[in-house]
């Protein structure tokens, strides 16, 4: 089968994103290669051609990453790409959040959208190349979609808003914002539908601006998306939808509207919380089906009443929110429920806290590691370490369930990873901290909004355990909700999990007073303004100055010392010249230092020094040891040494650790020794000067506090004696021979002359 290569371009603001179709996996119901500089992705979609039994539309959305993008070979025994990255998981929600309301509603069939990084240059990043692709596949193909959707990401830079910036300048940015969004049939504007960012303590108003900004970006890429849908999308296909015929339903049951409704009020009256609600709900609905089921009425009739029931209870409650401002647990929309916060739950961590809001209540533990603990990253990015980890665990008690256990979900990767991106911007640097720092948020009751109660716990623990945050800054999270009926907007402020399940959007918003620092936008309606989401972030800052206050009135400041059961890090640095010695032949001096004194020690190739140990007494000790290990010694200077070996000439005695210099045997006592083993051994802890040090930089010692046995002290003479002796020697010596040499001086010379006159004198017989 031969299919024509279609090539389409668009340039969004200088940069150009390329789109090639029909080359690349013609089988696929739609496949689609988007390229921007050295960056390509395969994306394809396909739809499966049978209808499945379930209440949820089964959308899987996967990202391959391919090692060989970014010209590497994976890490591990099998040196083959395995389970996905946290990074792909990330990007593969991220292309999902936007995708699934564009289906058409009741729809059933298993759709499956893949992208696959063939080439990653490390200056184009592909997740939102990513998310277009995969609208632009799902729009020529054959499966129903609602599209085109356009994501763009923009940056904020000290010159101003910059469209699609580059990694390197997202490396100065103080925002990182992805915004996808679709076109508004009735005003042709566009409306946002997805959002996720990261920033630094960016007002709000900036926000809204990079907003404004995005739309002239997603404008480009859904017109390029309309484009190939017109001159080369199949025809959609037809698929049944799953609906129920709610009209034969409310003829069978004609009291369960007014009912419902009534039930709603009264949950809302009387201010209950969701095990009562739901019990209340549960009863009504059994109430209702009871005599049906008594009469043997067909199991569609049940699951269409239950259907309907359900969407009375929405309906009912986003009726009371939008006529009446009154929430199904009594709240106004902008009312925050109950908080309490705590600190030093757990004794042994380095630090902990516990947040509650209503229901929701999330305990996070904090642990203090060396440097060398940061994790060392795997994928395509070209990070390759992190020193600040948050992990979110949720379990199923925390929801009244029973479940698995198994390892961290993508939703629960997710959420750990928007908290994360919440709070790194506040953590200290290396330089400042020189800590490894994990985070893990122990979800123990889920009542909606967990992720930004994870963020408010891990507040407290980080200021629990003494870390020192930017500013001295706390970082409160809060999820807001919307219900929009027709032209009429409600926002709400503090959603629980009824209003999420039934409302139309979940908006996470994280920040200090100063500004937000992570947002994450999902809808379940095709998009909404930028005036409502201005209006839902003004909202929310109100709601996070509350929360700021509630966690600063636990703990105002991070505490001045760290937990006593916390790990202490020294660090400096040392002569790049120097680390060979610090580390020694294979390792050797690095090693004793280590078993010495108890630490873990890390030296970075530019000179920087880690030394962790459990006391600051040990880590100083350690530093000690290197700050020796790399002094240079002078001539007078004294130290107390180490005899490493003996020789017939003298002692070598370690003075420095990993330094040996010379005491000659006549340099260890002033009293003449026969033999160095008669006064010292190896082992033996001796205090010398040093006397010399020569151009090729030996050292030469002599010792100061040497012990001579008293039979060889009575033995031997002192140094001095025998220098007279020996002076007295030479002078008889002398006297007794009167030749002398042509200098006048006796010698050697005298003698030489001597016998040379004799070999001239005649031979006597």
């Amino acid at each position: 089968m031969t299919e024509e290569t279609k090539n389409y371009s668009v340039e969004v603001f200088g940069k150009t994103i390329e789109f090639e179709i029909g080359k690349l996996a013609l089988l696929a119901d739609g496949a689609v290669m988007v390229s921007c500089g050295g960056t390509d992705i395969l994306v394809t979609a396909m739809g499966s051609r049978h209808e499945v039994d379930r209440d949820f539309f089964p959308l899987v959305v996967d990202v391959e990453e391919r090692m060989y993008a970014a010209g590497k070979i994976p890490g591990g025994f099998f040196r083959r790409e395995g389970r996905p990255s946290e990074k792909s998981i990330l990007t593969a929600r991220l292309i999902d959040r936007p995708l699934r309301p564009s289906f058409p509603e009741g729809m059933r069939i298993e759709v499956q959208v893949i992208a696959t990084m063939l080439s990653v240059d490390q200056t184009n990043p592909p997740d939102v190349l990513s998310i277009n692709g995969a609208s632009a596949a799902l729009c020529i193909s054959d499966i129903p979609f609602n599209g085109p959707i356009g994501a763009v990401r923009v940056g904020l830079l000290p010159r101003g808003l910059v469209m699609n910036p580059t990694l390197q300048e997202l490396d100065e940015s103080r925002l990182d914002l992805v915004v996808a969004g679709v076109l508004n049939p009735e005003s042709n504007e566009v409306d946002v539908i997805m959002v996720e960012a990261g920033a630094s303590q960016v007002p709000e108003e900036e926000i809204v601006d990079a907003l404004e900004f995005s739309k002239q970006g997603i404008r480009e890429m859904i017109r390029i998306q309309q484009q190939m849908a017109a001159e080369i999308g199949k025809p959609k296909r037809s698929v049944n939808l799953k609906t129920h015929d709610y009209e034969a339903v409310a003829a069978r049951f004609p009291d369960m509207q007014r009912r419902v409704e009534q039930a709603v009020r009264d949950i809302a009256g009387n201010q209950l919380e969701k095990p009562e609600r739901d019990h209340a709900l549960e009863n009504l609905l059994n109430e209702i089906l009871l005599p049906v089921e008594m009469e043997g009425a067909p199991e569609e009739l049940l699951e269409g009443a239950k259907a309907y029931f359900d969407e009375l209870v929405g309906k009912s409650m986003r009726r009371m929110v939008i006529e009446e401002e009154t929430r199904i647990d009594g709240r106004r929309p902008e009312d925050i429920r109950p908080i309490t916060c705590e600190v030093g739950l757990v004794s042994r961590t380095h630090g902990s806290g516990l947040f509650k809001r209503g229901l929701t209540q999330v305990l996070t533990l904090l642990t203090l590691g060396p440097i060398s603990d940061m994790q060392r990253i795997d994928d395509l990015s070209p990070e390759e370490s992190k020193r600040f980890l948050h992990h979110y665990n949720f379990p199923p008690f925390s929801v009244g369930e029973t479940g698995i256990l198994r390892g961290p979900r993508r939703r629960e990767i997710g959420h750990g990873a928007l908290a994360e991106r919440a709070l790194v911007n506040l953590i200290p640097d290396e330089d400042r901290f020189p800590y490894t720092i994990r985070l893990v948020s122990e979800v123990l009751s889920s009542n909606g909004s967990t992720s930004m109660a994870s963020v408010c716990a891990s507040s407290l623990a980080l200021m629990d355990a003494g870390v020192p945050l930017k500013e001295n800054r706390a970082v409160a999270g809060i999820a807001m909700g919307l219900i929009k009926e027709e032209d009429r907007v409600a926002v709400l402020t503090d959603i629980q999990g009824f209003e999420d399940k039934y409302g139309d959007m979940d908006f996470k918003v994280a920040g200090t007073e100063e500004g937000v620092t992570a947002l994450q936008m999902d809808m379940k309606i095709r998009g909404i303004t930028v005036e409502t989401m201005q209006r839902a972030l003004a909202q929310a800052r109100e709601a996070r100055l509350y929360v700021l206050r509630k966690i600063r009135e636990a703990l105002p400041e991070p505490r001045k010392e760290l937990s006593p059961y916390a790990p202490r890090v020294v660090t400096f640095e040392v002569p790049v010249d120097k680390i060979r010695e610090v580390i020694g032949p294979g390792g050797k001096v690095i090693h004793r230092i280590v078993a010495e004194h108890d630490v873990e020690l890390d030296i970075e190739d530019d000179g920087r020094v880690f030394i962790t140990a459990k006391d600051l007494a040990s880590a100083q000790g350690a530093r000690l040891m290197v700050e020796q290990i790399i002094r240079e010694a002078r001539p007078g200077e004294q130290f107390e040494g180490t005899v490493t070996r003996t020789t017939s000439f003298g002692a070598f005695v370690e003075y420095l650790p990993g330094k040996e210099g010379l005491v000659h045997i006549s340099r260890l006592s002033e009293r003449h020794i026969p033999r160095v083993e008669d006064v010292i051994n190896v082992g033996d802890r001796v205090k010398v000067e040093v006397t010399e040090i020569d151009k090729l930089g030996r050292v030469n010692l002599k010792a100061l506090d040497v012990e001579v046995p008293e039979h060889i002290a009575e033995a031997a003479p002192l140094r001095e004696e025998r220098r007279n002796d020996a002076r007295g020697v030479d002078q008889r010596r002398n006297s007794r021979q009167p030749n002398r040499n042509p200098s006048g001086q006796p010698g050697r010379q005298g003698d030489r002359d001597r016998g040379k006159g004799d070999q001239f004198r005649p031979r006597r017989d």
